[in-house]
């Protein structure tokens, strides 16, 4: 059956196109994000929800959402997402960081030139039928230095063009590393040297814990006398009310802002203050913008409803189409290794270590420890995947640790599991084959080969004769039928185990008819997701 998704939002003609070219069911509603009852309503019949600003997706509506995998924003804020409830949900949030950038910089080097020049004053004055020339004397941008807080995609592309306007630029940026500051021409601050020395000051970081008020009142005092101020990224980064004191005292010379910290903004302390610029949220506002995004949600959607590919992910590791290609069967084979752990294990767990070795080490860990973490939490909770499953295990307290390791033994790589509880810890390693296949390495330290089967059983004994004739007896006499078995031992007499590979679940009563042989020390039936 095709995937279905809604469009609940205005999205371009050519999107709806992508999607329905690529096989996928679209109900283009582009209303609907106002309705939240209807919303709700039909939600669970879905997939994927595509959706711009208008849309509030709220725990509410994800409650109904019993179908939908993922939810794409064309554009870049989220705000309108409960992101903790679709984690939980196990729901991707997706965004479009780059359909948008170049748009939203060449907005911000416009608002700058606005407030330099005073030009939507000017311009005011000019339409009322006066001439006051004298009255807006502007400021050149050239030799000037700009301080720009956050030097990333839409950062970055700011630096560039203010360096064309030949403006001296210094960036703050805790991500930004000396040599990339040096390929852009910039220099790199902290953020009080920043505020010492920036004429102009540019704001573009995501709204976080740490970024929230970056430009405080105390801030705001660092800063150098006449200094101007441009916010095209998000409300809640500048004191408005501290600005706004700083702009009637005259130590701050102007400010363009397109975004508040409340938002529609019908009021706020900056309108109506002298060389003031506002704009209605406009930084992503062009046609090509809009398009783009649009274009780009949804392709991101089609290729992970098609193919698993994923981008642009707020709440999972990215896989891109080649790498999940390539790492298909060994998110497959991590999701087993968690499945058989998350079944042999009955107490509370309190951490979980990976291993990866050899060529496994150099793909895309973060979502193979997903993979790994929704197996093991399966067994408490089915609905569990790979994007609440790390939700899940931070609520409850499981500290997750990785070491990766060049190749150091027969297989070109592995990947190892271990769990540790209060009473034990548990481990078992796995391997893909060269024809893509899964496979069991090794158990609690015993090398082993095993397909891995829907259906299996799994015993550990003392090693004696006998056991094999047991197992197969006993089985056959059931009518279970066994497809693949495989054994191994810690040594002559040591401990042993076995794993087979069964065409059909072992019923309770078989399970207890082995056990009351007093040949095994455990027998566990288990399944796995083999679909």
């Amino acid at each position: 059956m095709a995937p279905k998704v809604l469009i609940s939002d205005s999205l371009s003609e050519a999107a709806v196109q992508i999607f329905k070219d690529r096989g996928i069911e679209v109900d283009f509603q582009p209303d609907l994000g106002k309705d939240k009852e209807k919303l709700a309503a039909i939600i669970g019949n879905y997939d994927g929800l595509a959706i711009r600003s208008a849309t509030k997706v709220t725990e509410a509506i994800l409650a109904n959402a019993k179908n939908l995998k993922v939810i794409a924003r064309a554009g870049i804020g989220t705000d309108n997402i409960d992101k903790d409830a679709a984690s939980k949900k196990g729901v991707i949030v997706m965004n479009t960081p780059f359909g948008n950038m170049i748009t939203t910089a060449e907005h911000a080097i416009a608002m700058m030139f606005a407030v330099a020049r005073q030009i939507p004053e000017a311009s005011a004055s000019t339409h009322a039928g006066k001439w006051e020339k004298s009255k807006f004397m502007g400021v050149e941008l050239t030799g000037k230095t700009l301080g720009v807080i956050g030097a990333g995609n839409i950062g970055g592309i700011v630096c560039d063009r203010a360096r064309g306007l030949k403006m001296k630029v210094v960036a703050y940026d805790p991500f930004l590393g000396e040599e990339k500051a040096k390929k852009m021409g910039v220099e790199k601050v902290e953020l009080d040297e920043l505020l010492a020395r920036a004429d102009f000051i540019t704001l573009h970081v995501p709204y976080t814990d740490q970024t929230a008020n970056i430009l405080s009142k105390e801030a705001l005092a660092k800063t150098k006398k006449g200094v101007r101020i441009i916010n095209c990224a998000r409300g809640g980064l500048v004191d408005e009310e501290a600005l706004a004191e700083a702009l009637k005292s005259g130590h701050v010379a102007g400010a363009a802002f397109d975004v508040f910290k409340v938002e529609p903004a019908t009021e706020n302390v900056l309108f109506g203050l002298p060389n003031v610029v506002c704009t209605p949220h406009l930084g992503a506002a062009t046609t090509e913008a809009q398009e783009n995004v649009a274009l780009q949600v949804a392709e991101q959607m089609s290729d992970y409803l098609l193919t698993g590919a994923v981008s642009n992910a707020l709440n999972m590791p990215s896989v891109t189409a080649e790498e999940a290609k390539v790492m298909g069967p060994w998110i497959t084979l991590s999701g087993h290794l968690g499945a058989f752990i998350g079944q042999m294990t009955d107490e509370p767990i309190k951490a979980i270590n990976i291993l990866y070795d050899g060529q496994v080490s150099e793909m895309n860990l973060n979502a193979l420890n997903c993979a790994v973490v929704a197996g093991i939490m399966k067994r408490a909770n089915p609905d569990v995947n790979m994007v609440s499953a790390p939700v899940v295990a931070r609520e409850k307290g499981i500290q997750i640790s990785t070491t990766n390791q060049d190749k150091s033994g027969v297989f070109d790589g592995y990947v190892k599991v271990t769990v540790v509880t209060e009473k034990r810890e548990r481990s078992i390693a796995g391997t893909v084959f060269s024809d893509g296949k899964p496979r069991f390495i090794q158990i609690k330290g015993i090398n082993i080969d095993a397909e891995i089967g829907a259906h299996m059983l799994y015993t550990t004994n003392e090693d004696v004769p006998g056991i094999i004739g047991t197992l197969g007896q006993t089985l056959g006499a059931n009518g279970v039928n066994i497809a693949n078995f495989t054994l191994g031992r810690s040594a002559a007499k040591g401990e042993a185990i076995a794993l087979l590979y069964i065409d059909d679940a072992v019923s309770a009563a078989v399970i207890k008819q082995l056990q009351d042989t007093g040949l095994f020390t455990q027998v566990k039936e288990l399944e796995f997701d083999v679909s």
